[in-house]
């Protein structure tokens, strides 16, 4: 079945005046006047300043859990500061990803990288040259990377290969969740996570306006990826007195994409992201135009999806940057396809039979965090980047999980991954003129009716903090929602130790 235009949750932009639908890289909330954060707070004032906040009435309604204590050192347990429903299960969002890249990087070590290999078969024939490619899921892999590859097989002499194989076996299962909405699996913040990812699996348009009455014109980033997209442009340029609003969709299965919506004339153009339909091919396009380009004839070309124990002798490969950096990027820019990677990976490399990577991962990952104190029933996952609304956590698992890596030998790293309040990532925007820039050291996260933040915060005047603050709430005010939550922080950025008068 056809589908028609849709406006995706998060990604594209539906009202063009400020309003930005992704909250992972978008505009986020200000801190609140830096008058307020002046005021020295005692711990036993927290309960009732915290109230005070919830009991707004733009969050009043809301159902909150929140867990704040301080941050363990030289192996002791942190001190609870408070509890709201710390045991609870909540939709966390992106939070999710602090489970994925903790259990990433207590697993594998920050030094780790995800290797994509060329290896060469042996067929008996003389002078036949078979390649296969074959990919474990680095999600940083790009065309420049491609490149690296093709440059390494000119300099073995290879001019013409026989038979190339695109092996794309490593992930067995959905590359996409099943329980992820529709509208999600077609924008590019939720592009498959295959083996074989390759400039993330997502192509990059821009909408720019024309004269009024004129349908904005259509820009592909990279012209080659147009081939094979049928485009159904039913948006118009207009006067500078009328809103403006974009929709993109994309069929489910098929190269459509719909474009609706309008631009005032003379206005900044949209850049929007869509996730590819088919990975595979996408990487095999890809990486035959650039052995083309070197010269390097192909004859016939073999796509793979079930595993081969028969993979010859490595001849070329490329390694990603080191675990570090990418969970840097899953943190830091909440980018939710670095997080679905390195699930999938740590699926498999946990259970290398497994018929589904996704699966695989989701159940791993609480067992692997047990070991940082973590309970394994305060987590359930159904996927890596928070996108699903089947993932249900307790704060007390995402403070424990915070706490176990802050006692970890990884600790600076983790801490490091984060967006930092005021300078970078996802708060970058965000607690503008308060003491809480460069304090904290945050992970975010937003749906539609879902908020969180958690982190580090490090007052001048307390010991360091480890907190979660999760909102769910189908009627939730998102603005409302960080603004409660900016709140919260700038109070425990407050936190001095006071002692009684004599």
């Amino acid at each position: 079945m056809t589908m028609q235009p849709f406006l995706p949750r998060l990604r594209f932009k539906m009202v063009r005046s400020g309003l930005v639908g992704l909250a992972w890289l978008s505009v986020l909330l200000s801190g609140r006047d830096a008058a307020a954060q002046d005021a020295s707070v005692c711990p036993d004032q927290l309960d009732a300043d915290i109230q005070s906040i919830l009991n707004q009435p733009s969050v009043r309604s809301s159902r909150w859990g929140i867990a704040v204590r301080t941050t363990p050192t030289s192996g002791e347990e942190g001190d609870w500061l408070y509890q709201k429903n710390t045991t609870q299960f909540f939709v966390p969002a992106s939070n999710a990803k602090i489970f994925v890249t903790a259990a990433a990087l207590n697993t594998l070590g920050e030094d780790y990288r995800i290797r994509t290999s060329i290896y060469q078969e042996s067929t008996g024939k003389q002078n036949e040259i078979v390649l296969r490619v074959q990919g474990h899921g680095d999600p940083s892999l790009s065309d420049q990377q491609l490149q690296s590859l093709v440059t390494q097989l000119r300099d073995r002499n290879i001019s013409q290969i026989d038979h190339l194989i695109i092996d794309d076996s490593y992930f067995p299962g959905d590359w996409v969740s099943p329980s992820w909405e529709a509208e999600d699996v077609q924008a590019g913040y939720g592009a498959p996570a295959n083996s074989l990812i390759l400039n993330q699996n997502a192509i990059n348009i821009t909408l720019y306006p024309q004269r009024v009455g004129q349908p904005l014109r259509l820009v592909w980033e990279n012209p080659q990826e147009s081939t094979g997209w049928q485009v159904q442009n039913n948006t118009r340029t207009v006067s500078r007195s009328e809103g403006e609003s974009i929709y993109v969709g994309r069929d489910m299965t098929r190269p459509i994409l719909y474009l609706d919506g309008q631009l005032q004339e003379g206005s900044e153009p949209d850049l929007s992201a869509i996730a590819i339909t088919d990975p595979t091919a996408y990487f095999r396009d890809h990486l035959r135009s650039a052995l083309t380009q070197a010269g390097i004839q192909v004859n016939q070309i073999q796509l793979e999806t079930k595993p081969n124990s028969q993979v010859g002798d490595e001849i070329a490969f490329i390694n990603s940057a080191p675990l570090i950096d990418l969970i840097t990027e899953a943190n830091q820019n909440s980018t939710n396809l670095y997080a679905e990677a390195l699930l999938r990976l740590l699926g498999v490399l946990d259970s290398p039979q497994t018929s589904s990577a996704l699966s695989a991962g989701a159940q791993a990952i609480p067992r692997l965090l047990s070991p940082l104190g973590v309970d394994s029933r305060g987590v359930t996952l159904a996927d890596g980047s928070g996108l699903s609304r089947q993932n249900l956590v307790t704060p007390a698992a995402i403070v424990a999980t915070l706490d176990g890596m802050a006692r970890s030998p990884n600790a600076d790293a983790y801490r490091n991954s984060f967006a930092v309040a005021g300078v970078s990532g996802t708060l970058k925007s965000r607690f503008q003129n308060t003491d809480v820039v460069g304090q904290l050291w945050g992970k975010t996260g937003t749906l539609r009716d879902a908020v969180a933040l958690s982190g580090y915060l490090h007052p001048d005047h307390y010991e360091a903090i480890t907190f979660s603050i999760l909102v769910n709430d189908p009627a939730l005010s998102i603005a409302s929602a960080r603004q409660a939550m900016d709140d919260i922080v700038l109070l425990l950025n407050g936190l001095q130790n006071c002692q009684e008068n004599i």
